[in-house]
């Protein structure tokens, strides 16, 4: 019996190769079809290809991408009826300041970073830090860092210290990272929606391909929600690129008492 693959000769450095072909032996080459997916899954392999530096898709100067389109327009929050009469006055109120372009004062103003869920929007540049047991986001605006532990227990609603980016815990489902946080302090909010103690936060992280980054949130709150909110943002990977230091050093902005706007200090 021939043990050699057809074609192969067992002299000098060609025979093991072809031995280790014909049987099948561990660790040797794959045949040139199974090399390309074996390449791709590893590339996209979530547990690993997150890290790096993602931008919003797309931002302000960019045109979306072919087979990628802008996730949908963020809806109104499914605020109560005692709730949202309030909200819609707040939002209006802030769009007629803008348009005559004398802004209403906001957490912003006062150098207050987004929290959660807003950080995660990236109106900068975001970095992601996979390590054994955590993931680690940091947003460059304010300098925010997010911690998210995997495979751990949330603390009760009663135990959670209310914080600006709460508390977080993560696990994989498949190629997708669930991550929930609770513990939100209730003056951070995003799009001036209010919250109570009990607000969970709720996000599904995917890769759409090497450098398309998807992360569809979900926010549940039973003292102000009549249901779920959910929506999408998605982030384009930016290779190469370094976090910059950002520090509200010489805020001078500051609250008018009289008509609620911003003011700005002059001089000292």
């Amino acid at each position: 019996m021939n043990a050699f693959a057809p074609g192969c000769r067992p002299r000098a450095l060609f025979a093991f190769v072809c031995l280790a072909f014909a049987l099948g032996v561990p660790g040797a080459p794959a045949s040139a079809a199974e090399k390309p997916a074996d390449a791709a899954n590893a590339r996209l392999d979530p547990r690993t290809m997150m890290t790096g530096s993602w931008n919003r898709y797309p931002d302000l100067e960019e045109k979306p991408l072919p087979g990628f389109p802008p996730p949908p327009a963020i809806p109104d929050p499914p605020l109560k009826p005692e709730f949202m009469a309030d909200w819609k006055a707040r939002r209006k109120a802030v769009q007629e300041a803008e348009a005559r372009g004398e802004p209403l004062y906001t957490n912003y103003t006062a150098c207050i970073p987004d929290g959660m869920p807003a950080m995660m929007m990236a109106m900068f540049p975001m970095e992601v830090l996979q390590t054994p047991g955590q993931i680690t986001i940091i947003q460059e605006a304010y300098n925010q860092v997010r911690r998210i532990y995997l495979n751990e227990t949330l603390p009760s609603f009663e135990d959670a210290e209310p914080l600006f980016w709460g508390h977080s815990v993560g696990h994989w489902e498949g190629d997708t990272l669930v991550v929930e946080t609770i513990g939100v302090k209730e003056h951070v909010r995003f799009r001036d929606v209010p919250h109570g103690k009990r607000m969970r936060i709720v996000e599904r992280l995917r890769l759409l391909s090497a450098d398309m980054l998807e992360d569809e949130v979900t926010v549940t709150d039973p003292d102000y929600f009549t249901g779920p909110w959910t929506f999408k943002w998605m982030y384009k990977r930016r290779p190469g690129y370094k976090m910059q230091e950002y520090v509200c050093e010489a805020n001078r902005e500051f609250l008018d008492p009289e008509t609620g706007g911003v003011r700005l200090k002059i001089g000292k």
